[in-house]
């Protein structure tokens, strides 16, 4: 019988424990119960890898790292799209316990120059360059030092806490390594050495750094620990019914906790093979993929699932191997979960909802719940954690009211690096996470995600915060004012949009205003939209009304009609 509930909370299963151990034992426990059977598949780069030569080539680059003098502590920065590298050094940073601080492969110099300071990164394993992006020629713009010191000893003005720079690739870059130089033999005074700094380690430390943006600004470093995020990728397996004899499709990015939680760690969790079929997503690898490993599973957002059935030779991939996998990043449209289910054989796909500062789950629907829950809701409270919906009083609502969803328990992170103020924004003293998020929950528990306190814009699966954009708009010279907001979008769900308000005699155009973007914010924040104003809807008492300027263009553009997403499971 299904329990009834009267309050708007609930308490998730706790029959299976929580695991108490590091990354690295997680990873020593399924080397040694699965070392022949495979690990990681990589086919861009032509890597297949069982898990003993894993863990054999994650402890090269983890002694490497120790070579270099990394510390427990420590922040190493990755920037790179999906590949090998970005998987090692996922592990062998865990193994030695510094601190993972992933970047945006999107990121440009701005964002970039920040993020790498506000952590105080040590030490940059970066790609070549990715798309349009030219990470080394935007690290030797900001550290032009690096063109006449040598590797490993950066002194940089405006990267005063960066000694190394790794880069990926065969080639050769003044001042910095090359990936391969970390990944020496193992000597046996290398395994000492590991195995003497995993004594010092403990499930409680910090691991990772995952960058979500601030409603005021800057993004905020959500700081996680191994306990966090193994235990949320233990559970998420869990809820996929994974095993060693099942491989996962990864097409999401690695960078992203979806990527880097929900899929590696997820796979290390229950000794499944991780399969990556590309640097980034592309529908047609990511068929080929599941067709060529036989994956029990795929990931991916709603859009990466329309954009493989949609493809022209769909057909003609057995994709009869697949069972399950989680669809997150923004609702789902009913037809597309069952053109998912049937057509891609998914009958136990499950929706997941939570935010990166809950490692990153927090609720998540069943491998048997009905098609109307799938699209309807987010599912029920995960293992060992507890949820409520409040009002604006912090009082819980009654089952059926809407309010903001809260969280507590073993996956909530440490806090937002060096920002204690931001941090008991989000934690109150009771240990409760305030999302942001309006639900509803019904007498079954189930949630559904009915909006957003603040204005966040969800464009294709990326989350954006108006006032990260607005700050770096402000530097422009011409701008006084800008206010930026979300419109719907039929493609992507959202896309921004920006009205400014110019300096006196200032002749600004919207191409002067995207081409000062390009190349300093990523791509996906650049407004899509931008209308010049000389003012804007105000509050009695002189606040901007948003919703006012998000209604006036949506007249204006002609965008009445068009779907709008909300968050369902973000950054």
């Amino acid at each position: 019988m299904t329990r009834q509930i009267f309050i708007s909370q609930s308490k998730g299963p706790t029959d299976a424990p929580l695991l108490h151990k590091t990354i690295g034992q997680a990873l020593d426990d399924a080397a040694d119960r699965f070392g022949s059977s495979d690990a990681l598949v990589v086919r861009h780069q032509n890597i297949k890898w069982t898990y003993s030569e894993y863990r054999n080539e994650i402890d090269r680059l983890a002694a490497g790292f120790l070579r270099l003098g990394i510390q427990k502590g420590d922040r190493v920065g990755i920037w790179a799209p999906n590949c090998f590298e970005w998987c090692l050094t996922q592990f062998s940073t865990a193994r030695i316990g510094a601190i993972l601080v992933c970047i945006n492969p999107a990121y440009r110099l701005h964002e970039l120059e920040y993020a790498l300071n506000k952590v105080q990164c040590k030490l940059l394993v970066t790609a070549e360059a990715f798309k349009t992006s030219q990470y080394l020629e935007m690290l030797q713009t900001l550290a032009p030092e690096l063109n006449h010191c040598p590797a490993g000893e950066l002194h940089s003005d405006r990267l005063p806490h960066l000694e190394t720079v790794v880069r990926m690739g065969t080639g050769q870059s003044a001042g910095m390594l090359n990936f391969a130089d970390l990944c020496g033999p193992l000597t046996t005074e290398d395994q000492a050495a590991l195995e003497e700094r995993a004594a010092t380690l403990s499930p409680e430390d910090a691991i990772n750094i995952q960058f979500t943006s601030g409603t005021t600004g800057s993004p905020k470093g959500a700081t996680l620990t191994h306990l966090n995020i193994l235990n949320n990728a233990h559970f998420v397996a869990g809820g996929m019914k994974l095993t060693e004899k099942d491989r996962l499709c990864i097409p999401v990015p690695l960078y992203h906790c979806f990527g880097m939680v929900m899929g590696s760690l997820a796979c290390i969790s229950r000794g499944a093979a991780a399969v990556f079929p590309d640097s980034a997503f592309d529908p047609v690898t990511t068929l080929e993929a599941v067709a060529a490993e036989k994956c029990a599973g795929l990931h991916g957002v709603p859009t990466m699932f329309i954009a493989e059935l949609d493809c022209s030779d769909f057909q003609t991939f057995d994709l009869h191997s697949l069972r399950t996998g989680i669809m997150a990043g923004a609702p789902c449209p009913v037809e597309v979960m069952k053109r998912v289910m049937n057509e891609m054989h998914m009958q136990e796909i499950l929706i997941a909802y939570g935010q990166t500062e809950l490692s990153p789950v927090n609720h998540m629907t069943a491998a048997d719940d009905l098609l109307e829950k799938r699209v309807s809701t987010v599912g029920t409270t995960g293992p060992h954690l507890e949820v409520k919906i409040v009002d604006e009083t912090g009082k819980t609502v009654p089952v059926g009211l809407q309010g903001e969803i809260c969280s507590r328990g073993y996956s909530v992170m440490l806090g937002y690096w060096d920002d204690l103020e931001k941090t008991a924004e989000t934690i109150d003293s009771d240990g409760w996470l305030h999302s942001g998020d309006l639900g509803v929950m019904d007498s079954e528990g189930y949630v559904k995600i009915t909006g957003r306190i603040k204005d966040m814009i969800i464009r294709g699966g990326e989350n954006i915060y108006p006032r990260e954009i607005e700050e770096f708009l402000y530097t422009h010279p011409d701008i006084v004012e800008v206010q930026v907001f979300g419109v719907p979008d039929e493609k992507y769900g959202e896309q921004v949009c920006a009205w400014v308000q110019t300096r006196e005699n200032a002749t600004l155009t919207r191409q002067q205003v995207l081409d000062f973007c390009d190349g300093q914010i990523a791509k996906f924040k650049i407004p899509r939209y931008v209308d010049f104003v000389t003012e804007y809807p105000m509050t009695v008492t002189g606040k901007p009304q948003k919703f006012r300027m998000r209604e006036m263009a949506i007249s204006a553009l002609g965008l009445a009609g068009q779907s709008s997403a909300s968050r369902v499971f973000s950054d």
